[in-house]
């Protein structure tokens, strides 16, 4: 695979690359390049952590990258995830891994590593306290936005701020070259990248993938399992990075929000009543989450659903079933209002309950994976 190959399938994950120049010249080093993404343990994965995760993995391993999926679980703890109680989010760390198996994730190039393990490792806290020694208080509380909180001294804890020095530290105790977490990690990474050369270490490349969006009408979000509320920008506000950056992480989906999330394990009655219920205006096509679904997801599934193109049936009044070949096909149409809403939320909820078989599968026949879907339902989700 050429160098323009490897970085066309990166270019495909990273909704925003910094700096692509920089990516070519680690790809062109030819080592051994290391990229990985953290997860903090907290309740059961949605569509997002599963499907979409195991795609931008599959196509950063088969670009020559390997991966090292990071189980976040005292950094959870940090955050407050499952009330705190370490034992439950290592409980569903060995869900979420088992989750990945079946989900069409390629591991012959990944790795899971748990932070609970290196935190054994004096070295790594040695770290942690020089990257809180780079910058004034307020730097940091900048970064507080990738644990979903709001910049905000009522609210924030010294947990908290140890949490944005431990992810910093990950990065260089883990030996990524390449960052490949969400839009809402952006400030983390790049304070990361100011601060490595001074520790000795690299400036990391930074590949933020997007953000899928819940199904709920855009507006009033609760963010990321928390209470609070962000409110939805006028347009007149949306001009700087700040406030883009605010404005993907408030449409992203949650797990505090049961209905605004496909679940890996949902059932066909619950991904129909979730899909069913969606915000999906009819010719929209920007925040339109059931266009996301079919973008990030659907589309992208195609091999794994043994489909060449998607077919969505319209009544025979209305053209008739119409064969989609990408999704810009599908946007056009959709926009020109020659495909209605409820035909392609029918077509979704077929495709995603296909997807979705292995998995339930899996938790159903697998007596350790059943053991442990079990044992996380009946953990209280606190943020």
């Amino acid at each position: 695979m050429t160098i323009e190959e490897r970085l066309n399938l990166i270019k495909q994950v990273g909704e925003e690359i910094i700096q692509e120049d920089e990516l070519v010249k680690l790809l062109e080093s030819g080592e051994q390049l290391i990229a990985y993404d953290g997860f903090e343990p907290s309740g059961q994965i949605h569509i997002a952590q599963g499907i979409l995760r195991a795609i931008n993995v599959n196509k950063m391993t088969k670009a020559g990258i390997k991966f090292r999926m990071w189980v976040a679980d005292w950094h959870a703890m940090a955050n407050n995830k499952l009330g705190g109680d370490l034992e439950k989010i290592k409980t569903t760390g060995k869900y979420f891994i088992e989750v990945w198996k079946a989900s069409g994730m390629d591991l012959s190039k990944v790795e899971f590593l748990w932070a609970s393990d290196i935190v054994k490792n004096s070295d790594y806290w040695k770290l942690v306290i020089q990257v809180g020694k780079s910058n004034a208080l307020r730097r940091f509380i900048r970064t507080a936005e990738m644990m979903g909180r709001q910049e905000s001294l009522d609210t924030l804890t010294g947990a908290n701020i140890i949490y944005s020095c431990m992810q910093v530290a990950d990065i260089f105790m883990l030996g990524a070259k390449i960052t490949q977490l969400g839009m809402d990690q952006r400030k983390v990474n790049m304070l990361a990248r100011e601060i490595g050369p001074n520790l000795g270490y690299w400036k990391p490349v930074v590949v933020s993938h997007h953000m899928l969006m819940g199904l709920n009408k855009p507006g009033i979000q609760t963010v990321d399992d928390r209470s609070s509320k962000i409110e939805k920008n006028p347009p007149s506000t949306i001009n700087s990075q700040s406030s883009r950056l605010q404005r993907t992480i408030a449409l992203k989906m949650s797990k505090s929000l049961p209905d605004s999330a496909i679940f890996m394990t949902d059932s066909f009655e619950d991904i129909k009543r979730k899909i069913n219920k969606a915000y999906c205006p009819e010719g929209q096509v920007e925040e339109n989450p059931i266009l996301e679904y079919y973008k990030y997801i659907l589309f992208e599934s195609l091999d794994r659903l043994q489909l060449q193109n998607i077919v969505v049936d319209r009544p025979q009044k209305f053209g008739g079933p119409v064969i989609l070949n990408s999704y810009e096909n599908l946007e056009r149409l959709f926009g020109e209002k020659q495909i209605h809403p409820l035909d392609i939320k029918t077509k979704a909820i077929e495709l995603l309950d296909k997807l979705l078989q292995p998995v339930r599968k899996h938790f159903a026949e697998n007596p350790y994976a059943k053991n442990l879907l079990e044992t996380i339902k009946t953990y209280q989700i606190t943020r």
